[in-house]
Protein backbone atom coordinates (compact mmCIF):
# COMPACT_ATOMS: atom_id res chain seq x y z
CA UNK A 1 0.00 0.00 0.00
CA UNK A 2 1.66 3.24 -1.20
CA UNK A 3 -0.98 5.60 0.20
CA UNK A 4 0.57 7.82 2.88
CA UNK A 5 4.04 6.29 2.69
CA UNK A 6 7.01 8.54 3.60
CA UNK A 7 10.71 8.11 2.78
CA UNK A 8 11.62 9.56 6.19
CA UNK A 9 9.49 8.85 9.26
CA UNK A 10 11.84 10.35 11.85
CA UNK A 11 9.62 13.41 12.42
CA UNK A 12 6.28 11.60 12.52
CA UNK A 13 4.20 11.66 15.70
CA UNK A 14 2.78 8.14 15.78
CA UNK A 15 0.72 8.60 18.95
CA UNK A 16 -2.94 7.75 18.55
CA UNK A 17 -5.35 10.72 18.44
CA UNK A 18 -8.10 11.10 20.97
CA UNK A 19 -11.43 9.52 20.13
CA UNK A 20 -13.73 11.54 17.91
CA UNK A 21 -16.69 13.12 19.66
CA UNK A 22 -19.21 10.61 18.30
CA UNK A 23 -17.35 7.39 19.13
CA UNK A 24 -18.52 7.04 22.74
CA UNK A 25 -22.12 7.78 21.73
CA UNK A 26 -21.96 5.15 18.99
CA UNK A 27 -20.57 2.42 21.23
CA UNK A 28 -23.17 3.09 23.94
CA UNK A 29 -25.84 1.80 21.54
CA UNK A 30 -24.38 -1.72 21.54
CA UNK A 31 -24.58 -4.41 24.18
CA UNK A 32 -21.35 -4.93 26.07
CA UNK A 33 -19.93 -8.44 25.84
CA UNK A 34 -17.53 -10.41 28.01
CA UNK A 35 -15.46 -11.46 24.99
CA UNK A 36 -14.70 -9.80 21.72
CA UNK A 37 -13.39 -11.22 18.48
CA UNK A 38 -10.10 -9.95 17.14
CA UNK A 39 -9.37 -10.91 13.54
CA UNK A 40 -5.78 -10.57 12.28
CA UNK A 41 -4.83 -10.75 8.63
CA UNK A 42 -2.84 -9.48 5.67
CA UNK A 43 -3.83 -8.35 2.19
CA UNK A 44 -3.31 -11.51 0.14
CA UNK A 45 -2.36 -15.16 0.33
CA UNK A 46 -0.43 -15.58 -2.94
CA UNK A 47 3.00 -15.03 -1.41
CA UNK A 48 5.54 -17.64 -2.49
CA UNK A 49 8.07 -15.89 -0.25
CA UNK A 50 6.17 -17.19 2.80
CA UNK A 51 6.80 -20.82 1.84
CA UNK A 52 9.12 -22.31 4.43
CA UNK A 53 8.49 -19.54 6.97
CA UNK A 54 4.71 -19.18 7.34
CA UNK A 55 3.64 -21.77 4.79
CA UNK A 56 5.01 -25.33 5.04
CA UNK A 57 7.96 -26.08 2.80
CA UNK A 58 6.81 -27.38 -0.56
CA UNK A 59 3.42 -25.63 -0.48
CA UNK A 60 2.19 -25.11 -4.04
CA UNK A 61 0.21 -22.04 -5.19
CA UNK A 62 -3.04 -24.02 -5.18
CA UNK A 63 -2.45 -24.67 -1.47
CA UNK A 64 -1.61 -21.11 -0.47
CA UNK A 65 -5.11 -20.19 0.77
CA UNK A 66 -5.33 -23.35 2.91
CA UNK A 67 -1.90 -22.54 4.38
CA UNK A 68 -2.91 -18.91 4.92
CA UNK A 69 -6.12 -19.91 6.68
CA UNK A 70 -4.19 -22.03 9.17
CA UNK A 71 -2.11 -19.00 10.15
CA UNK A 72 -4.60 -16.11 9.95
CA UNK A 73 -8.32 -15.76 10.61
CA UNK A 74 -9.16 -12.96 8.17
CA UNK A 75 -7.98 -11.30 4.96
CA UNK A 76 -8.29 -7.88 3.39
CA UNK A 77 -9.61 -9.28 0.13
CA UNK A 78 -8.10 -6.94 -2.43
CA UNK A 79 -8.73 -9.31 -5.33
CA UNK A 80 -12.41 -8.26 -5.35
CA UNK A 81 -11.32 -4.65 -5.96
CA UNK A 82 -10.31 -5.69 -9.47
CA UNK A 83 -12.86 -8.32 -10.37
CA UNK A 84 -16.02 -9.87 -8.98
CA UNK A 85 -15.41 -13.52 -8.08
CA UNK A 86 -17.56 -16.27 -9.49
CA UNK A 87 -19.88 -18.29 -7.23
CA UNK A 88 -17.51 -21.24 -7.79
CA UNK A 89 -14.58 -19.21 -6.47
CA UNK A 90 -16.59 -18.22 -3.41
CA UNK A 91 -17.38 -21.85 -2.63
CA UNK A 92 -13.73 -22.85 -3.08
CA UNK A 93 -12.60 -20.07 -0.75
CA UNK A 94 -15.07 -21.22 1.87
CA UNK A 95 -13.98 -24.84 1.52
CA UNK A 96 -10.28 -23.96 1.86
CA UNK A 97 -10.57 -21.97 5.09
CA UNK A 98 -11.34 -22.92 8.71
CA UNK A 99 -14.67 -22.29 10.41
CA UNK A 100 -13.41 -19.20 12.27
CA UNK A 101 -12.08 -17.50 9.11
CA UNK A 102 -13.64 -14.26 7.83
CA UNK A 103 -13.24 -12.64 4.40
CA UNK A 104 -13.37 -8.84 4.12
CA UNK A 105 -14.02 -8.10 0.42
CA UNK A 106 -13.06 -4.73 -1.03
CA UNK A 107 -15.81 -3.27 -3.21
CA UNK A 108 -14.79 -3.37 -6.89
CA UNK A 109 -13.03 -0.30 -8.22
CA UNK A 110 -15.43 -0.14 -11.16
CA UNK A 111 -18.11 0.72 -8.56
CA UNK A 112 -16.23 2.58 -5.83
CA UNK A 113 -14.37 4.88 -8.22
CA UNK A 114 -17.32 5.78 -10.43
CA UNK A 115 -19.21 9.04 -10.14
CA UNK A 116 -22.18 7.59 -8.23
CA UNK A 117 -20.21 4.86 -6.40
CA UNK A 118 -21.68 2.34 -8.80
CA UNK A 119 -25.27 2.36 -7.57
CA UNK A 120 -26.56 2.68 -11.15
CA UNK A 121 -24.32 -0.13 -12.41
CA UNK A 122 -25.87 -3.63 -12.68
CA UNK A 123 -22.61 -4.96 -11.22
CA UNK A 124 -23.59 -3.38 -7.89
CA UNK A 125 -26.26 -5.99 -7.22
CA UNK A 126 -24.12 -8.69 -8.80
CA UNK A 127 -21.31 -8.00 -6.32
CA UNK A 128 -23.75 -7.97 -3.40
CA UNK A 129 -25.35 -11.26 -4.45
CA UNK A 130 -22.01 -13.02 -4.91
CA UNK A 131 -20.59 -11.63 -1.66
CA UNK A 132 -23.63 -12.81 0.29
CA UNK A 133 -22.68 -16.37 -0.68
CA UNK A 134 -19.76 -16.15 1.74
CA UNK A 135 -22.47 -16.54 4.40
CA UNK A 136 -20.94 -17.18 7.84
CA UNK A 137 -17.45 -16.50 6.48
CA UNK A 138 -18.22 -12.90 5.54
CA UNK A 139 -16.53 -10.46 7.86
CA UNK A 140 -17.14 -6.89 6.70
CA UNK A 141 -17.02 -5.49 3.20
CA UNK A 142 -15.23 -2.23 2.82
CA UNK A 143 -15.75 0.69 0.52
CA UNK A 144 -12.58 2.64 -0.24
CA UNK A 145 -13.67 6.07 -1.42
CA UNK A 146 -11.45 7.51 -4.16
CA UNK A 147 -8.97 10.24 -3.15
CA UNK A 148 -11.04 12.96 -4.85
CA UNK A 149 -14.29 11.98 -3.09
CA UNK A 150 -14.79 14.77 -0.57
CA UNK A 151 -17.28 15.77 2.07
CA UNK A 152 -19.24 17.77 -0.50
CA UNK A 153 -20.19 14.42 -2.06
CA UNK A 154 -21.59 12.99 1.17
CA UNK A 155 -25.04 12.84 -0.43
CA UNK A 156 -23.76 10.28 -2.93
CA UNK A 157 -22.35 8.20 -0.08
CA UNK A 158 -25.71 8.40 1.68
CA UNK A 159 -27.50 7.10 -1.42
CA UNK A 160 -24.97 4.26 -1.63
CA UNK A 161 -25.60 3.33 2.01
CA UNK A 162 -29.37 3.45 1.47
CA UNK A 163 -29.09 0.98 -1.40
CA UNK A 164 -26.51 -1.28 0.26
CA UNK A 165 -28.12 -4.53 1.58
CA UNK A 166 -28.50 -4.26 5.35
CA UNK A 167 -27.52 -7.90 5.86
CA UNK A 168 -24.02 -7.28 4.48
CA UNK A 169 -21.69 -5.63 7.03
CA UNK A 170 -19.92 -2.59 5.60
CA UNK A 171 -17.10 -0.23 6.61
CA UNK A 172 -16.08 2.92 4.72
CA UNK A 173 -12.61 4.38 4.23
CA UNK A 174 -12.41 8.12 3.51
CA UNK A 175 -9.24 9.67 2.10
CA UNK A 176 -10.02 13.23 1.02
CA UNK A 177 -8.79 15.84 3.52
CA UNK A 178 -12.21 17.50 3.80
CA UNK A 179 -13.51 14.61 5.91
CA UNK A 180 -10.94 15.33 8.64
CA UNK A 181 -10.42 19.10 8.73
CA UNK A 182 -11.69 21.16 11.65
CA UNK A 183 -15.02 19.62 12.74
CA UNK A 184 -18.07 20.93 10.92
CA UNK A 185 -21.78 20.23 11.07
CA UNK A 186 -21.49 18.56 7.66
CA UNK A 187 -18.89 16.13 8.96
CA UNK A 188 -20.96 15.22 11.99
CA UNK A 189 -24.04 14.76 9.83
CA UNK A 190 -22.16 12.37 7.51
CA UNK A 191 -20.72 10.27 10.33
CA UNK A 192 -24.11 10.25 12.06
CA UNK A 193 -25.68 8.97 8.84
CA UNK A 194 -23.24 6.03 8.85
CA UNK A 195 -23.92 5.35 12.54
CA UNK A 196 -27.69 5.32 12.07
CA UNK A 197 -27.28 2.82 9.21
CA UNK A 198 -24.95 0.61 11.26
CA UNK A 199 -22.15 1.19 8.74
CA UNK A 200 -18.65 1.28 10.20
CA UNK A 201 -15.56 3.25 9.31
CA UNK A 202 -12.02 2.23 8.38
CA UNK A 203 -9.13 3.65 10.40
CA UNK A 204 -5.87 3.80 8.47
CA UNK A 205 -2.69 4.10 10.52
CA UNK A 206 -0.03 5.32 8.06
CA UNK A 207 2.95 7.64 8.46
CA UNK A 208 2.20 10.29 5.85
CA UNK A 209 -1.52 10.84 6.46
CA UNK A 210 -2.18 10.99 10.18
CA UNK A 211 -5.49 12.74 9.48
CA UNK A 212 -7.08 9.53 8.13
CA UNK A 213 -6.63 8.04 11.61
CA UNK A 214 -9.77 9.90 12.60
CA UNK A 215 -10.83 7.57 15.45
CA UNK A 216 -14.50 8.00 14.62
CA UNK A 217 -16.34 4.71 15.12
CA UNK A 218 -19.84 4.48 13.66
CA UNK A 219 -20.60 0.82 14.42
CA UNK A 220 -19.54 -1.96 16.77
CA UNK A 221 -17.04 -3.24 14.18
CA UNK A 222 -13.63 -1.58 13.91
CA UNK A 223 -11.53 -2.08 10.78
CA UNK A 224 -7.90 -1.00 11.03
CA UNK A 225 -5.42 -0.88 8.16
CA UNK A 226 -2.00 -0.64 9.78
CA UNK A 227 0.85 0.37 7.45
CA UNK A 228 4.26 -0.46 8.86
CA UNK A 229 7.71 0.67 7.80
CA UNK A 230 9.73 -2.52 7.21
CA UNK A 231 9.58 -3.49 10.90
CA UNK A 232 11.04 -0.20 12.08
CA UNK A 233 10.99 -0.08 15.92
CA UNK A 234 8.06 2.32 15.69
CA UNK A 235 5.97 -0.46 14.09
CA UNK A 236 6.10 -2.39 17.36
CA UNK A 237 5.49 0.59 19.63
CA UNK A 238 2.53 1.60 17.48
CA UNK A 239 1.05 -1.90 17.85
CA UNK A 240 1.41 -1.59 21.61
CA UNK A 241 -0.41 1.74 21.48
CA UNK A 242 -3.41 0.18 19.78
CA UNK A 243 -4.07 -2.52 22.36
CA UNK A 244 -5.28 -0.35 25.28
CA UNK A 245 -7.41 1.72 22.92
CA UNK A 246 -9.13 -1.34 21.47
CA UNK A 247 -9.65 -2.82 24.92
CA UNK A 248 -11.25 0.41 26.12
CA UNK A 249 -13.54 0.42 23.07
CA UNK A 250 -14.53 -3.15 23.83
CA UNK A 251 -15.47 -2.18 27.37
CA UNK A 252 -17.65 0.55 25.86
CA UNK A 253 -19.42 -1.75 23.36
CA UNK A 254 -17.03 -2.73 20.56
CA UNK A 255 -17.74 -6.27 19.37
CA UNK A 256 -15.27 -7.09 16.57
CA UNK A 257 -11.92 -5.89 15.27
CA UNK A 258 -10.45 -6.54 11.84
CA UNK A 259 -6.76 -5.61 11.94
CA UNK A 260 -4.79 -5.80 8.69
CA UNK A 261 -1.02 -5.48 8.71
CA UNK A 262 0.69 -3.92 5.69
CA UNK A 263 4.44 -3.89 5.10
CA UNK A 264 6.48 -3.04 1.97
CA UNK A 265 5.61 -5.68 -0.66
CA UNK A 266 3.83 -7.48 2.22
CA UNK A 267 6.86 -9.72 2.73
CA UNK A 268 7.16 -8.78 6.40
CA UNK A 269 3.44 -8.41 7.15
CA UNK A 270 3.22 -11.82 8.93
CA UNK A 271 6.02 -10.79 11.29
CA UNK A 272 4.02 -7.81 12.46
CA UNK A 273 0.82 -9.85 12.64
CA UNK A 274 2.60 -12.44 14.79
CA UNK A 275 3.83 -9.71 17.12
CA UNK A 276 0.30 -8.34 17.43
CA UNK A 277 -1.11 -11.76 18.25
CA UNK A 278 1.53 -12.43 20.91
CA UNK A 279 0.82 -9.01 22.43
CA UNK A 280 -2.88 -9.91 22.78
CA UNK A 281 -2.34 -13.19 24.64
CA UNK A 282 -2.29 -11.68 28.17
CA UNK A 283 -5.86 -10.43 27.76
CA UNK A 284 -8.42 -13.21 28.28
CA UNK A 285 -11.36 -11.20 26.94
CA UNK A 286 -9.80 -11.14 23.46
CA UNK A 287 -10.58 -14.06 21.16
CA UNK A 288 -7.81 -13.99 18.55
CA UNK A 289 -5.70 -16.18 16.31
CA UNK A 290 -2.48 -15.18 14.60
CA UNK A 291 0.49 -16.59 12.71
CA UNK A 292 3.46 -18.50 14.02
CA UNK A 293 6.69 -18.88 12.11
CA UNK A 294 7.54 -22.40 10.93
CA UNK A 295 10.97 -23.65 11.89
CA UNK A 296 12.88 -26.78 10.85
CA UNK A 297 15.01 -28.71 13.33
CA UNK A 298 18.26 -30.51 12.62
CA UNK A 299 16.37 -33.66 11.61
CA UNK A 300 14.38 -31.70 9.04
CA UNK A 301 11.14 -31.80 11.05
CA UNK A 302 8.96 -28.71 10.79
CA UNK A 303 7.33 -27.13 13.81
CA UNK A 304 5.66 -23.83 14.70
CA UNK A 305 7.99 -21.46 16.47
Amino acid sequence: MEFGKLPDISKVDFSLPEDASGTAETLRKYNKSEKFHFYIGCTGWSMKEWVGTYYPAGTKPEGFLRAYGKQFNTIELNTTHYRIPSPEQIQNWKKDTPADFRFCPKIPQILSHSRDLGISNPLFLNFCEVTAQLEEKLGACFLQLPPHFGLQQAGILERFVERWPKELPLNVEMRHESWFEDPTDEQEKAFDMLAKAGVGTVLTDVAGRRDVLHMHLTSAVAMIRFVGNALHPSDYSRIQGWIPRLRSWHKAGLQEVYFFTHEPDNLLAPELAAYLHQSLLPFPEIVARGPEKITTDAAGQMSLF
